[in-house]
């Protein structure tokens, strides 16, 4: 006797709740963070105030351009690292003395991170900037109750102190995790050009005939998936890819000068010969292409790293 085989159909609305069904909303919530456009009435008069700080050669060292990364993260990890240091000190015995000299030492620290964050945050995109301003706000609330605990701590109320720190402690949390956002969901301050080697195809390809190119004007052109600018002079071209590594904009549409390109989105400057970044915000260089010309057509291969 055969016996049936029952299928159990059940409800997919009465599934058990997975850790990603409930962690799903955040990243939903932070994306609509970058929206919320009521949020330029601040951000766009703080963003030409930031731009018009006379910094001169130190807006470069804030962007982190000697160091080929930006700065701002580093920084971060000073004041970051001496206030959880601190969180644990308040948990042991005898540390009263430690633990205020690492909670003030963090509010000094603040100030270099949050001066490379602005510059930084003063020439990202709307929804990078809308996020950096919730970013900064969590960031400052933080070191509000951070000096808040430090006072407490250098006037004995010890016990005042250790609960303004773990507040801070919390909102600088909250804080780092916005700023995770703008780095690896929003791409602030990456390499913008970093996948061209992978995307280029290996190899000699030809773009035209020389003399289709006009005379010292960069123009795009396209390299199967890569836009890259073409720069005709007297002597041949210079070939770079297109999207600057800062933010993706158009070099192609940047005005050229002393042998440099600049872009005409945040003024990142590049040398034509070889895609060195000259200045910032950019704070890698261009990936450049290498030239030859037979027949008058000219051809272009990816410059060897």
């Amino acid at each position: 006797m055969r016996i049936p085989l029952r299928t159990r159909h059940t409800d997919p609305s009465a599934r058990t709740a997975t850790a990603d069904d409930v962690l799903a909303p955040l990243p939903r919530a932070l994306d609509a963070l970058g929206r919320v456009r009521a949020l330029d009435t601040v951000a766009n008069p703080l963003r030409q105030a930031v731009r018009a700080v006379p910094l001169g050669a130190a807006r470069d060292l804030l962007r982190g351009h000697p160091f080929g990364h930006p700065l701002h993260p580093a920084l971060v990890h000073f004041p970051v690292g001496a206030w959880l240091s601190t969180g644990v000190l308040d948990l042991l015995p005898g540390t009263r003395r430690a633990a205020t000299t690492l909670t003030g030492t963090g509010v000094l620290a603040a100030g270099p991170a949050a001066l490379a964050g602005w510059v930084d945050w003063s020439e990202q995109h709307p929804p990078q900037s809308r996020t950096g301003l919730v970013h900064a706000a969590c960031n400052y609330l933080a070191l509000g109750l951070y000096t808040a605990s430090f006072t407490a701590r250098v006037r004995g109320r010890q016990g005042r102190g250790r609960t303004l720190g773990y507040a801070g402690l919390l909102t600088a949390g909250a804080g780092a995790l916005l700023g995770g956002h703008m780095a690896y969901r929003q791409a602030t301050g990456t390499n913008k050009a970093e996948p061209v080697p992978y995307v280029a195809e290996s190899g000699w390809h030809a773009l035209g005939r020389l003399d289709g190119f006009p005379l010292r004007t960069p123009v795009h052109r396209m390299l199967g998936e890569v836009p890259v600018l073409v720069f005709r002079t007297d002597e041949g071209a210079h070939v770079l890819a297109d999207r600057c590594s800062h933010a993706s904009g158009p070099l192609s549409q940047g005005t050229v000068e002393d042998g440099c390109v600049r872009c005409p989105w945040h003024g990142s400057s590049f040398r034509l010969s070889d895609g060195h970044n000259v200045s910032g915000p950019a704070i890698a260089p261009q990936p450049s292409f290498e030239t030859q010309v037979e027949d008058g057509v000219l051809a272009v291969r990816l410059a060897s790293g």
